[in-house]
């Protein structure tokens, strides 16, 4: 398994859990599943020509950055983005092809994220995420088990809040002194290099999380649930 920092032996790196006592998820690419291209392709459609530079995997830029850090509201967004699309075209099928982006949530990471909480684990979030999707698309989805965001999460830090967004340092700072966390008994889980980079830089440990393996979602929290506690 690939953890930040130290790198040891493989029969160790499960010592590395040991004095954890909150795990902080990232949204998109960990708790949900995205796909950037189905929301550039339905985005070019409205006439967004440009949405494969503006809308990126881990980075936005344009009116897509702006609303992801707070700069502009949802409706000065739709403004922004109707000027770049089709006569005709909505603010509804501007949302609708913009949360293409986002493809689900498994069941089974909902689950685990129950068995994390029962176990005693708190449990945060640091998400780059916006009011379009966060209010829209993201409260729909957790609500399809029957309950909202806030009951599976002890606190959660969404960058159009904060006014600036990963992997500014600051946002990091954010979530562990807005819920008293110790950076070293708290790990960061998230699929950018560059914020795993960043989250270090704060004294969180870390885990670059992948679609597959032993650095999947659910094999990182297995490791967590499984490995002995301060919770």
């Amino acid at each position: 398994m690939r953890l930040h920092p130290p790198l040891v032996p493989e029969g160790l790196k499960c010592n590395l859990y040991v004095m954890i006592r909150n795990i902080i998820f990232d949204l998109g690419g960990v708790v949900i599943d995205l796909d950037r291209l189905k929301a550039v392709e339905a985005l070019k459609k409205l006439g967004v020509s440009d949405a494969p530079d503006l809308l990126g995997e881990y980075a936005q830029k344009g009116p897509f950055l702006k609303l992801e850090t707070g700069e502009i509201s949802s409706s000065e967004f739709y403004d922004l983005l109707l000027a770049k699309c089709n006569e005709g075209t909505t603010c509804t099928r501007i949302r609708d092809a913009f949360e293409e982006f986002l493809l689900g949530i498994p069941p089974e990471r909902l689950e685990m994220l129950e068995k994390l909480r029962q176990k005693g684990y708190g449990l945060y979030v640091l998400s780059n995420t916006n009011p379009v999707m966060y209010n829209h698309w993201i409260d729909r989805e957790f609500k399809k088990a029957g309950k909202s965001i806030n009951d599976y999460f002890d606190g959660i830090v969404a960058s159009f809040q904060e006014g600036t967004c990963k992997p500014d340092p600051e946002i990091f700072k954010r979530v562990t002194d807005r819920y008293c966390l110790d950076p070293s008994e708290t790990i960061m889980l998230d699929d950018s290099a560059t914020n795993i980079k960043a989250a270090e830089s704060v004294g969180l440990k870390t885990n670059l999380i992948e679609k597959e393996g032993p650095d999947s979602f659910l094999s990182v929290c297995q490791q967590l649930l499984d490995a002995p506690s301060l919770v």
